[in-house]
């Protein structure tokens, strides 16, 4: 589908080209400068001691040692902490659950493992770090609660509901008497383990104290306007007080949608010192934030004996702090996935002794369609249907939950093309049919879907008389092409070369957007862009109609073209003039305007937008050895229009091999004694790396969409979500056996029935 607003139809159009990141040699470079790494002649250094333990109070803390050492300039603790707000709302930033947030020293109760209990603050880090290591701590116990299975008793539906999350629908049907009365029942639990997002980027927040007493911050988040919202509200300051910018993102994949500790730390030394203070946190203590919880899933599918489903039940409990009731969309994704006439669908949460759990790419989908997908694949093989086969039987132009019509929906195209690039013809259905030498190897097949959705988005645009254009709002660059696709559309709305535009991003100075996340960035701050281009196309072209004895007097807007720098009459490239000539003939020296954009309110109250996906997995296992290695991936994939064909398979590619860690490697134990997760290094927290990554193959399916003027629908969650249930399904064609808890691991394997 080609962008609505189409005034550069006249010049080579870069949206829809494979085009490398405009932001690309400032990161190779090392130009690109992130949270950590700003400074000012000021500087002090922060280094947070963490607690001990998961769970009590503390009963002593002894700072003199640390506050002897040179150079230490302050040891912040509960019982000298700085006054801040005492009410538990100005803690709630954008995208909070329901609760009470986190405070940082707040008090001496301890709420869950790795909790800050200090901050040490030096002339210089090296200074800070060791005198944290003097900072004596000593504690009152008490057993902490993070096991899951043995907390799913005192399971509780949440009162509140957390913002943008749809609880599940009622149920419809008789599911109960349905299942009973099927012909094929298939059922079990399914559990992934709790997982820990570990971008390469450490959280850092650096709060500079400007000369007239502002504060200019610079933090690791995927929205400044979250962080400036929760600073301005926690320290009662005036929004003009403080600035925030994070240009560019060394990955967040959902840890940086919240505020952090170390944020508010930074912050508070900072106001009470008066100097500027920055603080960082180390890996380990990357674990005692956010992360993707743990879910125990049962999956009961009833149905006739040529695969049509009759009846669905998906239960989920999942994990949440003591403190804030978090919320994911587990079981919501079955119920959309498939025609049944009989559904069931619960969610519930128990609390335990952890930090709030937070989005991890595609939270909830991951979790939830690797469940239902496995259950699928189970009902195949009980009706002797293909995989394929059976899901197109269940296939639904509608949503049930909703009982809308999709406004596009080319999964079809997806298990077709799919299929054939992975030569899923060939596949013999019998368990462990299919040998190479001394491995087993498996075949397996999912379906992928995330929601496709828009936000509320404002951007800015200036051109200047030189003809060099500025776009930009307060958005952020996770590492997705954000720079270089809004770059795109800028200049193909203007008909000007790439290089003659620069997209500034991550300031609250620029014009205001939501947080990055949720694949929405494309379609709200794209369309704020191109909307706001259109407005200078507009005034440019007023002013060429208005010049004296000016080529385009009598011609209507609609009959021009922006390109190559020019307004031009549309088919005569003979007739027009450059916009450099415009503003230099009108003594204009820049055109500016904003562009709004938000969700089409006809178009959601008729329709459901959702992207969707077909992943073909392949995989061997030594039979020995239980080695799994997943040597082959294709992941066909309809999200609408491609913006950057280049960084849109960058995104799926990378959700691919989270997907495999998902599936095969990542596992963050929690030692249920103590309360504390017990890997917590990238040494013993296994992510894949080069060599468990072999042949992945990326399709883009045509599909048009008008949920948006520019056709798109995001790209940065869909790319994960069902990959782990194409891997487990490979291993159970491969093996004959079903492991349904996550990771699939060789002693899983080996130990399985």
């Amino acid at each position: 589908m080609t962008v609505q607003f189409s005034p550069a139809a006249g010049h080579d159009r870069f949206v829809g080209r494979a085009i490398s990141r405009v932001d690309g040699p400032a990161k190779v470079t090392g130009l690109a400068k992130y949270a950590g790494e700003f400074t000012a002649l000021d500087l002090a250094y922060g280094v947070v001691v963490s607690s001990a333990i998961a769970k009590g109070r503390i009963t002593g803390i002894d700072t003199a040692a640390a506050e002897a050492v040179p150079g230490v300039l302050k040891v912040l603790t509960h019982e000298n902490r700085p006054a801040t707000s005492t009410k538990p709302e100005d803690y709630q930033d954008a995208v909070a659950p329901p609760g009470a947030p986190f405070q940082a020293l707040a008090s001496d109760r301890i709420a869950f493992s790795g909790q800050p209990v200090a901050l040490v603050v030096a002339e210089d880090f090296e200074t800070a770090r060791y005198a944290a290591a003097l900072v004596r701590v000593t504690y009152a116990t008490e057993r902490p609660h993070t096991d899951i299975t043995a907390q799913a008793d005192a399971a509780y539906d949440p009162p509140m509901k957390r913002a943008g999350i749809k609880p599940p629908p009622e149920p419809w049907g008789d599911a109960a008497k349905a299942l009973e009365a099927a012909e094929v029942r298939v059922g079990a639990e399914f559990r992934m383990a709790d997982e820990h997002h570990n971008p390469m980027e450490p959280h850092a927040s650096t709060v500079i104290v400007e000369k007239d007493g502002t504060y200019t911050v610079y933090d690791k988040v995927q929205g400044v306007s979250n962080t400036h919202d929760y600073i301005t509200s926690a320290f009662g300051l005036k929004p003009e007080q403080v600035r925030v910018l994070n240009p560019y993102l060394g990955g967040g994949f959902g840890s940086g949608l919240r505020p952090q500790y170390q944020l508010f730390l930074a912050m508070l030394a900072a106001r009470d010192l008066r100097r500027s203070v920055r603080v960082t946190l180390t890996r380990d203590q990357m674990w005692s934030f956010t992360y993707r919880s743990e879910a125990v899933q049962i999956v009961a599918l009833g149905a006739d004996r040529s695969g049509k489903l009759t009846a669905l039940r998906h239960d989920a409990v999942q994990g949440t702090s003591q403190f804030e009731d978090y919320q994911e969309v587990v079981v919501n994704w079955s119920g959309v996935l498939y025609e049944c006439d009989n559904v069931a669908l619960t969610y519930s949460l128990t609390k335990l002794d952890t930090p709030t759990p937070g989005d991890m790419r595609a939270p909830g989908a991951v979790t939830g369609v690797y469940a239902i997908e496995t259950a699928m694949d189970e009902l195949a093989y009980a009706t002797g249907q293909d995989p394929i086969a059976l899901r197109l039987k269940n296939y639904t132009e509608r949503d049930p939950t909703e009982d809308k019509p999709f406004g596009s929906k080319a999964l079809r195209d997806c298990f077709r093309q799919g299929a054939e690039r992975f030569g899923w013809a060939r596949r013999d259905p019998a368990p462990r049919s299919m040998r190479e030498g001394r491995e087993l190897v498996g075949w397996g097949m999912a379906t992928g879907i995330w929601e496709s959705m828009m936000m509320q988005s404002s951007a800015h645009a200036v051109l200047g008389a030189d003809g060099r254009l500025e776009v930009g709002n307060s958005t952020g660059d996770l590492g997705t092409g954000t720079y270089t696709i809004l770059t795109q559309i800028a200049a193909d709305t203007l008909g000007l070369p790439m290089e003659h535009v620069t997209t500034k991003l991550g300031d609250t100075r620029l014009a205001q957007a939501p947080v990055a996340g949720g694949s929405w960035t494309a379609a709200s701050s794209g369309t704020a862009v191109m909307k706001a281009c259109r407005a200078i196309a507009e005034q440019a072209f007023k002013l060429a109609r208005g010049m004296e004895n000016s080529v385009l007097a009598n011609v209507d807007f609609e009959r021009v073209v922006f390109t190559n720098g020019r307004i031009e009459l549309a088919g005569d490239p003979g007739t027009g003039i450059a916009l450099t000539e415009v503003l230099r003939a009108t003594g204009t020296e820049r055109l500016e305007a904003t562009g709004d954009a938000g969700p089409d309110k006809d178009f959601a109250q008729n329709y459901e937008a959702y992207t969707h996906s077909a992943i073909f997995a392949e995989v061997k296992i030594d039979e020995e050895l239980g080695q799994i290695r997943c040597t082959r991936i294709v992941s066909a994939i309809a999200a609408g229009k491609i913006l950057n064909l280049k960084t849109a398979r960058s995104q799926i590619l990378g959700g691919i091999v989270m997907g495999i860690g998902s599936a095969l490697h990542e596992e963050s134990m929690l030692d249920h004694r103590i309360g504390r997760f017990m890997n917590h290094n990238l040494g013993e927290y296994h992510v894949p790396v080069n060599a468990d990554i072999h042949d992945i193959a990326v399709i883009f399916v045509d599909e048009e969409d008008k949920a948006n003027p520019l056709g798109v629908k995001g790209l940065g969650e869909i790319g994960i979500v069902g990959v782990a249930a194409a891997i487990g399904n490979a291993v159970f064609h491969a093996t004959g056996q079903r492991i349904r808890h996550l990771p699939i691991t060789l002693d899983k394997v080996i130990g399985a029935d």
